[in-house]
């Protein structure tokens, strides 16, 4: 199509060159025997000539106009008197004959050019009156140059035209090729046809799929945006073409999106959704967003960790309840009804003083549930597990099952660390600090040797030995990737006195808006908040939170001050 559009607009051109160029030398020709007719008509010997003599083969007007011919190279040069009648010609037979085109124009004091066919043929003539001294017309000069020769000089002039002509079709074809060439690099060799389908395609697949897709240019701007991602984001179609900085608040999101926070399932937050962000560069500089929405698969999670977090607590609870009918059925077989009312009376106010301090401390339900549960599974394991009397948690978490996800592995590997141990202690802290949420889980066991500090959260470290169903090592490596993906960070240090304590800081983990609600309440099981009094009172021996905030060591003299976790 190119080579054609090229070859066309040259043949075009040359066309539209030679076209005036006839004209042209039509025009010169003319314009050229006008000339030799004017200089011909000076000469002041031919109006006495004609005066004083006859028209004659061998007369002083045919001997002077045949010099003149010969001199200019005219074809012919005729001289004619008022009637019309020739007195020269280059046939001397047609001299005394009346010239074959009508001489009144010239004869009337006008001069002529024109294109005419005479008795030599087609020639280009040039007419113009003679005049005696008195001004008078006595006569008329007609000179002629052959058409033949304006066509050779026409016909020499195409062959160097045509020779141009060429070289810039050739130069139009070889940039047409290269063009072509680099059109076919650039779309992968693909056909209009195939790029139209697959135009057509992408369109249809794009707006039809349920995950949000952005391309970004190298700039930075908005160059496609399929409808799930406006819809993720709160954009519109307008937005494309501007900058995602201005199309997008400033935040975590935009520092995604942008590339500015790399890695793979980057969790943001827009509005009330949880989205998993993937960001894909592409050669030209820019790069491919996805974004997946993962709300309500959040919602499904945090069900179904309250159904296990309820599973444990109740396996838990029904070990725990049958020891303490056991001890109430032996005080009443012995008679003992006062200590048996009296242990009664202390089980259900501690019980009740407990989980009051938990709801009001933790207002989120999902997490307060499993702390409870927690704290049931760990009086079975014989560790007293509490909340610290700082912690403060409102009811405006963004993502209760990541916080549920990184506070639930704290705990897992603190009652790892502790479980047999003599005065076995753990104590949780949660703070809320504007919308960042900070998760501090101390204990008192062995403690991690800061040489190992850099690497327990790395996947697949553990000193455990692995389950016969699954592998260890990936609780700590989760939290770590948790935080990473908020933007935060997890950290390991040790309590003055010997333990570990593990802080996980969260940011955009909690929404601008605040709840005075008070949490749901679990429902249906009863004596679920049972575990925390249980863990609250569990090790009689009285231990208390050591310097610092780390809970008090209960080790027996001689254990060593470090070890694996």
């Amino acid at each position: 199509m190119q080579l054609a559009i090229a070859a066309g607009v040259t043949a075009l051109v040359t066309g539209l060159f030679l076209a005036p160029l006839g004209a042209q030398l039509d025009d010169q020709a003319m314009r050229r025997a006008l000339a030799i007719a004017q200089t011909t008509a000076a000469e002041s010997r031919l109006d006495d000539a004609l005066e004083g003599s006859r028209p004659a083969r061998n007369g002083p007007v045919q001997n002077e106009a045949e010099r003149i011919r010969r001199a200019t190279g005219a074809e012919y040069v005729v001289i004619m008197d008022v009637r019309g009648v020739r007195w020269s010609h280059t046939d001397p037979d047609e001299i005394g004959r009346r010239v074959s085109t009508d001489p009144s124009g010239v004869l009337a004091g006008h001069e002529v050019m024109q294109i005419d066919e005479g008795t030599l043929g087609r020639s280009a003539r040039g007419k113009v009156p003679l005049r005696d001294e008195k001004g008078g017309i006595v006569g008329a000069v007609s000179v002629g140059i052959a058409y033949e020769s304006v066509q050779e000089r026409l016909l020499s002039t195409v062959p160097q035209l045509l020779a141009y002509a060429g070289g810039a079709l050739a130069v139009g074809a070889l940039a047409a090729y290269l063009v072509a060439r680099r059109l076919q690099r650039r779309t992968h060799g693909l056909a209009f046809s195939d790029i139209s389908a697959l135009l057509t395609e992408r369109e249809a697949m794009l707006h039809g799929i349920r995950e949000g897709f952005i391309a970004l240019d190298e700039r930075g701007r908005i160059r496609l945006l399929n409808d799930e991602a406006q819809r993720l984001l709160d954009l519109r179609a307008e937005d494309t073409g501007r900058p995602l900085e201005d199309a997008l608040p400033p935040g975590r999101t935009a520092e995604v999106l942008a590339g500015r926070v790399r890695g793979a399932d980057l969790l943001a937050v827009s509005g009330q959704r949880v989205l998993v962000v993937n960001r894909m560069p592409t050669d030209d500089g820019g790069a491919v967003v996805t974004l997946r929405d993962r709300t309500e698969l959040e919602r499904l999670g945090r069900e179904l960790d309250g159904t296990r977090g309820l599973i444990d607590a109740l396996r838990a609870q029904d070990h725990e309840h049958a020891n303490r009918l056991h001890t109430l059925l032996g005080l009443l077989e012995l008679g003992l009804h006062e200590e048996a009312a009296e242990f009664v009376t202390q089980a259900v106010g501690v019980h009740r003083a407990t989980a009051e301090q938990v709801t009001e401390r933790v207002r989120d339900p999902l997490v307060a549930s499993l702390l409870v549960g927690k704290a049931t599974v760990a009086t079975e394991r014989g560790v007293s597990l509490s909340m610290s009397a700082g912690s403060r948690l409102p009811d405006r978490v963004v993502d209760p099952h990541s916080l549920v996800t990184v506070l639930g592995n704290l705990v897992d590997n603190a009652l790892d660390a502790t479980a047999g141990r003599p005065g076995a202690r753990v104590e949780v802290e949660i703070l809320a600090e504007g919308r960042t949420a900070v998760v501090r889980v101390r204990d008192n066991g062995p403690g991690v040797p800061e040489p190992r500090r850099a690497e327990i959260f790395t996947e697949g470290w553990t000193t455990k030995e692995p389950p016969a169903h699954g592998r260890r090592g990936i609780g700590l490596a989760l939290v770590r990737r948790l935080a990473e993906r908020y933007g935060g960070a997890a950290e390991v240090g040790e309590c003055p006195g010997g333990g570990a304590v593990f802080t996980v800081t969260l940011p955009d983990a909690l929404s601008d808006a605040l709840s005075d609600d008070p949490p749901e309440q679990p429902s249906g099981v009863p004596g679920t908040v049972d575990g925390a009094v249980a863990g609250a009172r569990h090790s009689e021996g009285g231990e208390t939170a050591g310097p610092g905030g780390c809970v008090a060591d209960g080790r027996r003299p001689g254990d060593a001050p470090g070890g694996a976790r």
